[in-house]
């Protein structure tokens, strides 16, 4: 398997984490339960078979996805192919810093997956005929750096409200109060639920729930005797009821059942 990931230099370091390329995963399983993880993502499929959606219960597909699609911030699972015969270059967003890609509320794009040119106009399908063309992997980074660059350069502006109130709940989910959080930046509660909901896909509230399920994943993923008590604390739940509660939104297993399905990469569950 070829997995390999690459940052992009500044300014683009503050909106997007990485570019992924990956080629030649072949597990057994073929689908996969991807669980929020408060990401954006545009996936650049670089084979011409199509991939699927699929209902997260009957597993039959309802939605074919084609050469390029962009991928909302999402408040519940997804049933997504598991990787099998794939060539993937993804763009993996910063959280809350896709917006200057797009330039449009994010909200409209929760728990949405959509062609990537019905948003990001015609250019981007340019971009995948560009990473078709070249041989290597670094090749095909240095090619998407160049690419955002070029398209974006002058769109690219942080909004410090956005960005310090995005940082401050994943650093600290578990102690992070919202209401302290509006009293600093200065603004209304009402206002700053409209900015962060346009910028980030999600209201806080919203965004605390899913970066405290994803602390607990990776408490999870620690290893080693599991204490559920102490990583529902750990994580910012007030017991562990609501703990359990949670996290059988997000994934729709409990704990226990999530520990015994994970695999190799985290949020992703095979399923079929």
């Amino acid at each position: 398997m070829v997995f390999e990931h690459f940052s992009p230099l500044f300014p683009l370091n503050q909106f997007i984490e990485s570019f992924i390329y990956y080629k030649d995963y072949n597990p057994i399983h073929s689908v996969d339960r991807f669980l929020p993880d408060a990401n954006v993502n545009i996936v650049i499929d670089l084979t011409d078979s199509p991939k699927f959606i699929y209902d997260n219960h009957t597993l039959k597909e309802i939605q074919a996805c084609k050469r390029v699609w962009f991928s909302g911030i999402r408040n519940k699972y997804i049933t997504i192919p598991s990787g099998r015969d794939s060539e993937m270059f993804i763009v993996n967003f910063k959280k809350g810093s896709s917006y200057p890609f797009v330039q449009m509320p994010l909200n409209e794009l929760t728990d949405i997956v959509i062609d990537g040119d019905s948003i990001m106009t015609k250019k981007i399908l340019q971009l995948r005929e560009m990473l078709l063309e070249l041989n290597t992997v670094q090749q095909k980074f240095i090619c998407a750096e160049q690419y955002f660059l070029r398209t974006y350069n002058n769109k690219l502006m942080v909004n410090p409200f956005v960005e310090f109130s995005v940082s401050t709940i994943m650093q600290n989910p578990n102690t992070t109060s919202l209401a302290e959080l509006y009293n600093k930046v200065g603004y209304s509660q009402k206002h700053c639920i409209k900015i962060f909901k346009e910028h980030v896909g999600v209201a806080p509230k919203s965004f605390l729930r899913i970066i405290r399920f994803q602390k607990a994943i990776l408490e999870i993923e620690k290893g080693g005797e599991i204490d559920w008590l102490n990583i529902a604390y750990e994580s910012g739940y007030y017991d562990q009821s609501h703990f359990i509660n949670d996290f059988r939104d997000f994934s729709g297993f409990t704990p226990e059942v999530y520990l015994t399905m994970k695999r190799e990469f985290v949020n992703y569950i095979p399923v079929g």
